[in-house]
């Protein structure tokens, strides 16, 4: 799997430096541990770090697989082995551009690489100028076609005009997402009941200056108008700013809620 081949080179140089290096200590080293060791055991030590190595979660940068190059986060291999879900992180305007490294300064990727467990592949595209869901789309593509994943239970969360990009993904391919988490955006209000079928968490700060409250609240409403909102949770963060919604992906309640919903499998 190309995915997996990629994930391991860098390991692999690593383990071929400290097999040269054994070797040398081997023939140089007088102690009867080093003299007595061979390539054959050297290669048995090598395989075992290997194995401990890939056992671990993964992080890394996928390029021209798909319409967006991504952020790929693998779960350890034992989650992984077990049908995980599959988590999009769909970043807001001040991450735009070409270089994958912003889209780590907050949200998901930012909390895996502060020591987040989060068990699910992970992914975390980059735009440069808004969110397609078509192209999103691909991303997740990439992922089925690559992982034994649940496609019942995939999930996206955005901020800002990653929360424009979640309700547009999630209006547009309702049958694909088992919940999704909208921050400080807004939706289109066409997409009003496909996103009433969807689990929704919309939050937004009433004194937000940047993406008025109103954005969120048109949505609600055209939510509401379908369904009453059955599976809507609306979250209006009194005193909040566009800024004080970044928090929520450093809490426990945003994953928790997200990952107890689960698509019921389609015919």
């Amino acid at each position: 799997m190309v995915t997996r081949e990629a994930s391991s080179l860098r390991m692999f140089g690593f383990l071929k430096k400290l097999l040269i290096f054994l070797q040398f200590l081997s023939k140089r080293c007088e102690s009867p541990i080093f003299a007595g060791m061979k390539t054959t055991g050297l290669l048995f030590f090598l395989v075992f770090f290997g194995i401990t190595f890939k056992s671990t979660a993964q992080l890394k940068p996928i390029y021209s697989q798909a319409d967006y190059a991504f952020w790929l986060h693998l779960p350890a291999d034992s989650i992984l082995k077990a049908k995980p879900p599959v988590l999009i992180f769909l970043h807001g305007k001040s991450l735009s551009g070409t270089d994958l490294t912003r889209v780590k300064r907050y949200g998901v990727i930012s909390e895996i690489e502060k020591g987040r467990k989060i068990p699910a592949v992970v992914v975390a595209p980059q735009t440069s100028n808004g969110w397609d869901p078509i192209k999103v789309m691909s991303v997740l593509s990439f992922v089925k076609k690559n992982f034994d994943v649940d496609t019942n239970r995939v999930y996206v969360v955005g901020m800002s005009m990653g929360g424009y990009g979640t309700l547009n993904f999630a209006g547009k391919y309702p049958e694909h997402v088992a919940a999704a988490v909208a921050l400080c955006g807004g939706g289109n209000i066409k997409d009003g009941c496909n996103l009433a079928t969807v689990p929704l968490w919309i939050q937004h700060g009433t004194m937000d200056q940047a993406v008025p409250i109103s954005e969120s609240e048109k949505i609600v409403r055209a939510i509401k108008n379908c369904n009453g909102g059955e599976n809507l949770k609306y979250t209006a963060l009194k005193g909040a700013d566009h800024g004080d919604l970044e928090k929520m992906f450093r809490t426990d309640e945003l994953y928790t809620w997200l990952f107890q919903f689960t698509k019921q499998a389609q015919e």
